[in-house]
């Protein structure tokens, strides 16, 4: 085996849009990184419509909008989004719970009184092929090396440094991330606990064509044996409570797809052509620690869930967001001490809540007369303003908060997109990765304190339009707000904050350094 003596800042193992997100992330502090993934090339038919369709949440479309992606998302759908634009839809499906549909027109957004939409909008449905064509290019611009058909064999850590076994030669990284999925190697091979549930059904996602389509109704029913869901003229979504017997064992067929159909419909629906057919179950299973020494887990490879409700991609950029920027600090050498350890302490139970999340959607698909029963109370419960907005805050995503110990009901969320007196936005100034003192009333105290981190946190000082009863507002790079000033402003508060996420400040002046 050829050993190889250049020693990379950080190997990401896998190529999908997390493991490129998380490289971008990376890459601003111009960190050396290798990509490495086990495919041939980045290019599969199961990532193009209808099967690649994924729905993207506001935590991720503010990431995106923060790192100066979402224009290029934006342009690359089919049809073209105003991503500038603060209109949502007035009426019309806005999410899914278990595929009973909430609608736009029921949400009370004045509930959420600290999200205020900016310049980014709340979902966007987008596919596989155009999310990674995007990363792609910001990737190779960046000058992320990415190595294709190179998969990882083992690796061995120390207190310094990991060394890989990947196609034949030998790496030397300081940190290895995995983002290898769902079937993670880095998971497997570093040994992670990995808990949960095992799954009750294979779902299906198969397009076809029938030779008596009539004889399906379009849409999602429920059935004394499974589900299906029809979008004409032949894509179909079948769930088989077959305790996940047939995902991925054995090769899809025509005939077992009619089988199954047959069976969960209830219907003798003939099919004559079987063009593109994946499954996929309920398994919900997630790592106890995202961080092992030194190597760390983002994505699937740190938790899997079914895809009910368009979870599973949202959660994995989420563990990019977090993880990037620490991870930087920690090899610049300025990092707070348990920086890196709070990436799995914040991200941990989002992932747990998750998998709940999918887990009780599970509950109302079962064939039995006790879940179509509580089916119809959520039905009528989704139906209600309360309601819709409830399940509107956790599709989009509007209720992650991160648990940083203040009261204060903004602290931990995802910082307001202010629009500000000078014309740019809060988002726009995050584009750097580094964090931010934003403060509203140019207190001279507050800048002096931004300049004893400088070099890792802006101070910007500039009034807006909405202030939401704040003075100043101190954001991370991943856009949490990690503290507020209110009426009066506690600099010695202010200080603890900064030094908690920014690390020990250059100096410290007056009487904030007794």
């Amino acid at each position: 085996m050829r050993s190889v003596s250049v020693i990379y800042d950080v190997v990401i193992v896998g190529a999908g849009p997390v493991g490129l997100f998380l490289a971008c992330e990376l890459r601003i502090a111009k960190l050396s990184v290798l990509v490495l993934e086990q495919a041939e090339s980045p290019h599969s038919p199961l990532k193009r419509l209808p099967f690649g369709m994924r729905g993207l949440w506001t935590p991720t479309l503010e990431a995106f909008y923060r790192r100066g992606l979402l224009d290029d998302l934006a342009m690359s759908q089919p049809t073209k989004v105003d991503s500038g634009s603060r209109a949502q839809p007035a009426r019309g499906p806005a999410g899914h719970f278990a595929g009973i549909v909430f609608d736009h027109a029921r949400i009370d957004t004045s509930q959420w009184p600290y999200h205020v939409p900016g310049a980014h909008v709340t979902h966007m449905a987008s596919d596989m092929e155009q999310i990674e064509s995007v990363l792609a290019a910001r990737a190779g611009a960046m000058g992320v090396e990415v190595r294709w058909g190179v998969g990882v064999e083992d690796f061995e850590q120390s207190d310094e440094d990991v060394m890989i076994r990947a196609g034949g030669e030998q790496l030397r990284a300081r940190w290895l991330v995995g983002c290898d999925g769902g079937r993670s190697t880095v998971r497997k091979v570093g040994g992670f606990e990995f808990i949960g549930t095992d799954p009750e059904f294979t779902g299906y996602s198969v397009q076809v064509e029938m030779a008596d389509p009539e004889k399906l109704r379009p849409g999602r029913h429920y059935t004394p044996t499974g589900m299906y869901s029809l979008t004409p003229p032949g894509t179909l979504a079948m769930v088989d409570f077959d305790g996940g017997a047939f995902h991925r064992t054995q090769p899809i067929t025509l005939e077992h797809v009619q089988a199954v159909l047959r069976h969960v419909a209830g219907v003798d629906v003939t099919l004559t052509a079987l063009k593109q057919a994946s499954t996929w179950t309920d398994r919900a299973y997630q790592v106890t620690a995202y961080r092992k020494g030194r190597v760390l887990l983002a994505g699937d490879a740190a938790h899997i869930h079914s895809p009910l409700g368009g979870q599973g991609l949202n959660l994995g950029f989420g563990d990019a967001m977090n993880l990037g920027w620490k991870l930087t600090a920690t090899l610049r050498g300025d990092a707070p001490e348990g920086l890196l350890d709070s990436y799995s302490s914040e991200r941990h139970p989002v992932g747990a809540q998750v998998l709940d999340w999918s887990r009780a959607q599970v509950s109302l698909m079962r064939p039995s007369r006790h879940s179509r029963a509580l089916e119809a109370i959520i039905r009528d419960l989704i139906d209600t303003r309360d309601g819709a907005t409830y399940f509107a805050e956790r599709v989009w995503g509007i209720s992650l908060r991160y648990d940083l110990g203040s009261h204060h009901p903004l602290v931990g969320r995802s910082a307001p997109d202010f629009a500000l007196a000078d014309g740019t936005k809060l988002g726009e100034r995050l584009r750097e990765g580094r964090g931010l003192l934003l403060d509203f009333d140019s207190c001279a105290p507050l800048q002096a304190l931004a300049s004893c981190w400088s070099d890792r946190l802006a101070y910007v000082a500039v009034d807006a339009r909405e202030r939401l009863g704040l003075r100043a507002v101190l954001v991370r790079p991943d856009g949490i707000v990690a503290w507020v000033g209110e009426a009066s402003i506690d600099l010695e508060t202010a200080a603890e904050a900064a030094a908690r996420w920014f690390g020990k400040p250059r100096h410290l002046t007056g009487r904030l350094a007794k």
